[in-house]
């Protein structure tokens, strides 16, 4: 992840031509200031805010660490250093934490309704522009794990990517030959047919999309007895009441974008520390 780059983007568009508090005052000071949470939560940021003091030449002092969970009224942080350095950085501080910690509480709150069910939750792309390797960075901390960062790590497809494909099983012999070796084939279905028509062809994983749990049990009961090697993967419309169910179908991953498009900013203040 390219952390100082997407923090130079930030400063850059948050500072323009320049903080016109830092030209106008007459003398700087020192100060202290500390992050607190103003909600529950699951923290992550921490290489954002240590990554920004490094930059800026200030003292910080983290009291959680990517992964924990905190209380409304936690401290979070301190920072110490001028004071003009410090409130130029505020924002953009407050806006890397705020926004992965949101996406980081609400994966978690996914793998909680999953329970003890041994299955991967994957995110998507489903992500802002330019902003991926946060959110997914985000999503790691709340205990989920990344699917494709993009488009290079593994070839999938959908009804629009074989419309015009006779013979799958030639068609993903030829993908195979054209791709480095061992990269993964995964195709979306719709149905129960085309899942055993993706399996016979030969693919690694079959995306079973939009499906109820019981047709997620069928196709696990009939992938078990004929294709064990095949991994199945749960998507579409899984939300925090129904995904419990989902993991306990037998499936190997089941997949939301709804952690990141979905998730509510965690609020937290900065103000001196007393």
């Amino acid at each position: 992840m390219n952390i100082k780059r997407l923090i130079e983007q930030a400063f850059e568009e948050d500072l323009g031509r320049g903080d016109l508090f830092s030209k106008i005052i007459e003398k700087d000071e020192i100060i202290k200031v500390k992050i607190t949470a103003k909600d529950d939560g699951v923290f992550a940021g921490e290489v954002f805010l240590k990554e920004i003091a490094h930059m800026q030449k200030l003292v910080l002092k983290l009291f959680v660490k990517d992964g924990d969970e905190f209380k409304k009224g936690d401290k979070i942080a301190t920072i110490e250093g001028a004071k003009s350095i410090i409130l130029l950085s505020e924002r953009v501080m407050l806006n890397f934490i705020q926004h992965a910690s949101g996406i980081a509480s609400l994966t978690s709150l996914y793998k909680k309704a999953i329970g003890d069910a041994k299955i991967n939750f994957l995110d998507t792309r489903k992500t802002r522009p330019g902003l991926r390797e946060l959110e997914k960075y985000a999503v790691v901390c709340g205990g989920g794990q990344n699917h494709r960062m993009g488009l290079d790590d593994m070839l999938m497809m959908k009804d629009t990517h074989l419309r015009g494909v006779k013979d799958l099983g030639e068609f993903l012999a030829n993908a195979r030959k054209k791709m480095p070796i061992g990269t993964k084939i995964e195709i979306e279905c719709d149905s129960f047919e085309e899942v055993q028509n993706a399996a016979k062809a030969g693919v690694d994983i079959a995306l079973l999309d939009n499906m109820s749990v019981d047709e997620c049990k069928k196709i696990v009961a009939w992938r078990d007895e004929n294709y064990p090697f095949l991994k199945l993967e749960a998507s579409g419309n899984i939300t925090l009441d129904t995904i419990g169910e989902y993991a306990r179908s037998g499936v190997d991953s089941v997949s939301s974008g709804a952690t990141i498009h979905q998730a509510k900013w965690v609020d937290f203040s900065m103000r001196l520390d007393d």
